[in-house]
């Protein structure tokens, strides 16, 4: 069984950071409704219905055509995927690294189309479309055994696929930050819940929540590559640095907890679960030592599927200080 680590670590740090950000949220978010237009919340919950609807097949080609409007246009989005691509690969030939970004784009697209039947379709439907899990004996050995398990799954592929799944296999709590819309709030929150996760707060009652989850042998999900609002330090991402949330090693500080990689690749009809075991180096009592192991995780997770990576999450937008600022666009 995996012990606790000694390492001091400041999960109050994180959560005081968590509960300041969340009341920053939650009056954005008032403002913003103030101002939403009834008709535009009715019409994003309609867009999202009639791609629920549509055959998985269709759902992605409007999905690419949202991805080629990006590349048209020359959109926010398309600009930090380039830069992005630009500084995780520079080697890679010019034309190859536009191809990488255009075909990045049109798969994040997917991921805005076909995620509505992922969180409005039965888990019959859900289950028909997750094709193979590779890897899912040695899930189900983690799941079984006394230790929490955390699952780690970054911003590759179609996450939201995972909540589903692992739902039916176990009990599972999970970190839920409301979106940037309000309207979409309590479409997203009763679909993750209705196939049976329990989600919490990102705030010092949400941490303590997972904290005592993971302690009685439960699981969670984390997605790690977001950048956090605070309990989090620099660490290398594809040999650059990158604001890294420390919470995954404070947890396996606490708990003793297993953690695994799961990625939830597309593959045509559905898709493919890849679970790999991460950088040992991740359970390492020094904290820079565990953050670096887990970024190198994630770079070996994205290296399966390089285009399905979200390129446009802006995961170098707060730099050390002295450093340069990316994302700075004419």
């Amino acid at each position: 069984m995996l012990q606790p680590r000694k390492a001091t670590i400041d999960l109050q740090k994180g959560a005081n950071y968590s509960d300041k950000s969340s009341k920053l949220r939650a009056s954005r978010a008032e403002k913003h409704e103030k101002h939403l237009n009834p008709m535009q919340s009715l019409l994003i919950k309609a867009l999202l219905n009639s791609f629920a609807i549509l055959p998985l097949w269709l759902s992605r080609q409007f999905g690419s055509l949202i991805g080629s409007y990006h590349i048209i246009a020359r959109s926010g989005p398309y600009r930090v995927t380039e830069e992005n691509i630009a500084r995780c690969y520079p080697k890679m030939a010019e034309e190859e690294r536009q191809l990488l970004v255009q075909k990045s784009l049109a798969e994040t697209g997917k991921m805005a189309t076909e995620v509505a039947a992922i969180w409005t379709r039965p888990w019959s439907w859900v289950e028909r479309k997750i094709l193979k899990v590779h890897g899912e004996d040695k899930l189900m050995a983690a799941i079984e055994a006394p230790e929490g398990l955390i699952l780690l799954t970054p911003h590759i592929g179609n996450w939201e696929i995972l909540g589903p799944y692992v739902s039916q296999l176990t009990d599972m709590t999970a970190l839920y930050q409301p979106p940037k819309l309000p309207a979409m709030d309590s479409f997203i929150r009763e679909s993750r819940e209705r196939m049976g996760a329990t989600l919490v707060p990102t705030d010092r009652r949400g941490v303590s929540a997972l904290l005592k989850a993971l302690k009685k042998g439960g699981l969670t999900i984390i997605l790690p590559d977001q950048v956090a609002d605070g309990g989090s330090q620099h660490a290398p991402f594809f040999g650059h640095p990158a604001q890294t949330m420390t919470l995954v090693s404070n947890l396996l500080n606490r708990t003793g907890a297993k953690v695994l990689m799961c990625l939830p690749l597309r593959v045509r009809g559905g898709f493919e679960i890849h679970v790999v075991e991460p950088e040992e180096a991740i359970y390492s009592e020094d904290l820079a030592t565990s953050l670096a192991a887990m970024n190198l995780s994630i770079e070996k997770g994205i290296t399966l599927a390089p285009a399905q990576y979200q390129w446009e999450y802006k995961r170098f937008r707060r730099p050390p200080e002295g450093q340069p600022k990316p994302y700075v666009f004419k």
